[in-house]
């Protein structure tokens, strides 16, 4: 079962990707924004239908939740019926402006957990694939999270919201402690891109947060990588813990303590 929903989603994935590739180089990228801050172009629309349409012609009886079509997660009933999470342009900023940073995120999930992972950067031609319990690959081949053991030679990726002006003391703050105590920061632009690569060893953590349909499917990569995957502040009650996306950490195991001690020192400061 999980072999099938797997190729399903990589046929979704790579059509989705086609369909972004050609927007871009025909030059027929039109913009606009929602709540005037947060991009959001016609590919990224095109790509949500192409994906959900099609997940509704095969698994009629499935729930969705997408980014653009179906962005609200009070609609999702926590049943027994199979949940679809859809970001059809994870770095529609970075697609924008054309650079390769840009992923399509499908999770399949079942009761609260996911189960089958595929996030597809269609610029760099990079396909991250997970099955629970099953492993994670990078174009089917097996991949692992670093060893990095030092807190002072850690590259950590993060990014920041769109509405960003309020948070910003607090933003920094956890960018200061984390910049006095690691190697490095990355800033890419692709939550999903940014957690594949902890899970296949270019970066050592990531921390930021973000929305479910950016970190769904990329969170059960990395941990089939095996990264560790957690929260630096509690998660609260009576959600599935897989499925919320704010203060997410992701690290090789041996930093993960390390980097939420940093964090939550800034948090408290």
């Amino acid at each position: 079962m999980s072999e099938s929903i797997l190729a399903f989603a990589t046929s979704l994935a790579e059509q989705a990707g086609d369909l972004i590739v050609e927007k871009r180089i025909s030059s027929s990228l039109s913009l606009s924004y929602k709540k005037d801050i947060e991009l959001v172009t016609n590919a990224d629309i095109a790509a949500d239908e192409l994906i959900t349409q099609t997940i509704r012609k095969y698994h009629p009886d499935h729930q969705i939740l997408s980014e653009e079509s179906n962005p609200d997660v009070s609609t999702i009933e926590h049943v027994e019926t199979p949940l679809w999470i859809i970001d059809p342009i994870d770095g529609t900023v970075n697609y924008a402006h054309h650079h390769s940073q840009v992923a399509i995120s499908i999770a399949y999930v079942v009761r609260g957990k996911v189960q089958v992972a595929v996030v597809y950067c269609p610029f760099q031609a990079e396909m991250f694939t997970a099955i629970r319990q099953q492993g994670a690959w990078l174009n089917d081949q097996p991949i692992r999270c670093s060893t990095a053991t030092q807190l002072n030679k850690a590259l950590v990726a993060t990014g920041f919201p769109y509405d960003k002006h309020q948070k910003l003391p607090l933003l920094m703050s956890y960018l200061e402690n984390i910049l006095q105590h690691c190697a490095d920061i990355r800033r890419m632009g692709s939550a999903a891109l940014d957690i594949c690569w902890v899970a296949m060893g270019r970066l050592d953590a990531y921390y930021e947060t973000v929305s479910v349909w950016d970190c769904a499917a990329a969170q059960l990569i990395a941990r089939e990588a095996g990264a560790k995957c957690g929260h630096f502040l509690p998660v609260p009650k009576n959600e599935p813990e897989e499925l919320h996306p704010e203060n997410i950490l992701i690290s090789t195991p041996a930093l993960y303590e390390p980097i939420k001690k940093l964090l939550l020192e800034a948090h408290i400061q």
